[in-house]
C-alpha cells in the first residue's frame, strides 16, 4: 500500500510539472529594465527556517503559482540572485523573489524546498495560497513570508511527504510542520531589492 501511494505521488508530481510552464523570475539578467511594455512584476521576500531539525535549513527551488480555472500554471524557479546571503545559517534561507506575471487572476500556491546533509535528502513544501489578481504594469509589493518548521502535533498538515520514510523523518518534513506569518517589512525589503537588482534602482 505504501509503494502504491509513493508511486501515485510521483506520478502527480511528474503530471504536475509536465503540464505546466516553468519561467525565470525577474531581474536575472543585470541589464534588464523596467519600461511601459514590461509585465507587472511581483515582489515579496521569503525566509524559510527549521527549528525542528536544525541541521536541515530548507532552500527554496520553485514558487508554484496557479490560475483558477485553468490548466496552465505559472511556476518560477528560484535562481542564485534570489538568495539574500546577508543572513547567518542559523536564521534560516531568505529568498528576494520576482514574479512577473500576465494580467488575470491567480493564487500563488507555495514554495517547494529541500535540504540535504549527506547522505539525508528531505523535501518540503511550504503552503501559502495567496489570491492574487493582476491588473496593470509596475512593480508592487506583496510582503515577507516567514515559514518556520517546528514539530507537528496531532493532525496538523505535514511539512512534506512521508516517502522517502527515512530522508523525510531524519530532515524533519514528516514529523514537522509550518508555521506560516506574513508581514509588511517593505522599508527594510526595499532596500534590499534595490541593492541587488540594477533595475529598481531608479
Amino acid at each position: 500500500m505504501k509503494s502504491r501511494l509513493f508511486y501515485a505521488f510521483l506520478l502527480s508530481l511528474v503530471a504536475l510539472m509536465s503540464g505546466c510552464a516553468t519561467n525565470k523570475m525577474a531581474f536575472e539578467a543585470d541589464d534588464e529594465r523596467v519600461t511601459a511594455a514590461s509585465k507587472p512584476i511581483y515582489l515579496m521576500t521569503a525566509t524559510l527556517k527549521n527549528t525542528y531539525r536544525t541541521s536541515f535549513q530548507p532552500k527554496a527551488s520553485l514558487v508554484f503559482i496557479e490560475k483558477p480555472g485553468s490548466k496552465d500554471n505559472t511556476n518560477f524557479m528560484v535562481d542564485a540572485k534570489a538568495r539574500d546571503e546577508s543572513g547567518k545559517p542559523e536564521t534560516g534561507n531568505t529568498y528576494l523573489l520576482r514574479l512577473p506575471l500576465d494580467p488575470g487572476m491567480y493564487e500563488i500556491r507555495g514554495i517547494a524546498a529541500d535540504a540535504m546533509s549527506f547522505p539525508i535528502r528531505a523535501s518540503y513544501f511550504v503552503p501559502i495560497h495567496l489570491p492574487l489578481e493582476v491588473k496593470s504594469p509596475g512593480v508592487f509589493y506583496l510582503g515577507h513570508l516567514s515559514a518556520t518548521l517546528r514539530e507537528r502535533q496531532g493532525n496538523e498538515f505535514k511539512a512534506g511527504a512521508t516517502i522517502p520514510l527515512i530522508d523525510q523523518a531524519v530532515g524533519g518534513a514528516s514529523g514537522g510542520t509550518f508555521d506560516i506569518e506574513v508581514s509588511d517589512r517593505f522599508a527594510t525589503d526595499e532596500a534590499l531589492f534595490r541593492a541587488k537588482f540594477p533595475a529598481l534602482k531608479g
